[in-house]
């Protein structure tokens, strides 16, 4: 669980990157949050940058960031105070004991695919960072993006690893008898529900997703993204099965809150005046602009 809160903490420092609580300016727009209202501008030469169509207040997302962190201390402390079950408990249980739909990996125990599910769950934490690097509208509005992200993943990892501390439900490694006994009976082993590893890199793979197609609206690249998105705790989900780390509702389960969190945190910062209002450039013989259109 420790790991899970490394991308969080990591990044609480970057937090404090300031921008105005009310009043975002670029070089060719001007959002008026207070008006919800949306000016455009255009610089001689034609260019275009797209105004942030997210809202954060920093005032009140710090903050509610800080609060969740606490959250996830909360929870790892849960986590570390879980005990550790007799030989005698780990023996006991049965396949009859798991409901039917989950009993298609009990007993299973890969230490190999367990490694190797690492790879893509790390690579779920810095394809974000890259993208706010690599992407000039979210480096443009970074303080944005990385309170959101901090936001998102604080929830996903409160949210689990509470569950975790406080829900007691043996690993289908538990049941293996080639299982080594010391795993068996280890409290790490009694925490299966829910899969912290497809919740985070759910969370963090759907975040990076839905602000990529917040930004860029009109990129082709969006499919590729999405596809990404899925794939990734897809595989991660995989592999926490076949090794005997979780169930397949543990999983699922996971896979569900971290996807919703990667979505709705950027949502719920979505800008009201950017929800219906889409923007594009306009050339004419005598001009350079931009057209603006709004549903109603």
């Amino acid at each position: 669980m420790k790991k899970l809160l490394i991308p969080v903490l990591l990044l609480l420092g970057i937090s404090s990157v300031k921008a105005q609580d009310t009043l975002y300016v670029t070089d060719t727009a001007i959002y008026a949050a207070k008006t919800n209202k949306l000016y455009v501008s255009y610089s001689a030469d034609g260019e275009v940058k797209r105004p942030s169509p997210y809202t954060v207040r920093y005032k009140r997302d710090i903050p509610i960031n800080i609060g969740l962190i606490g959250l996830n201390y909360l929870g790892v402390t849960l986590v570390n105070n879980k005990k550790d079950i007799t030989p005698a408990e780990a023996m006991a249980l049965k396949k009859e004991n798991v409901p039917f739909f989950d009993r298609g990996n009990v007993g299973y125990f890969d230490e190999s695919i367990d490694k190797a599910s690492y790879t893509p769950f790390y690579a779920s934490f810095a394809w974000p960072v890259v993208m706010m690097f690599v992407d000039g509208d979210q480096t443009r509005h970074l303080g944005q993006v990385v309170t959101m992200y901090i936001q998102t993943m604080a929830v996903t990892g409160a949210m689990f690893s509470i569950t975790a501390g406080l829900v007691n439900r043996p690993r289908p490694l538990v049941y293996g008898a080639n299982t080594p006994m010391d795993r068996r009976t280890s409290n790490n082993s009694q925490r299966s529900f829910f899969a912290g590893h497809t919740a985070a890199t759910a969370a963090s793979s759907f975040f990076t997703a839905k602000v990529f197609s917040d930004m860029n609206p009109d990129s082709k690249l969006k499919p590729v993204v999405w596809v990404v998105a899925a794939g990734l705790p897809a595989l991660v989900g995989y592999q926490r099965y076949k090794s005997g780390q979780h169930f397949l509702s543990d999983n699922i389960l996971g896979y569900a809150i971290g996807a919703a969190t990667g979505i709705l945190i950027p949502k719920w910062h979505k800008t009201a005046a950017s929800k219906n209002m889409s923007i594009m450039p306009a050339f004419g013989p005598n001009y350079q602009g931009m057209a603006m259109v709004y549903k109603f």
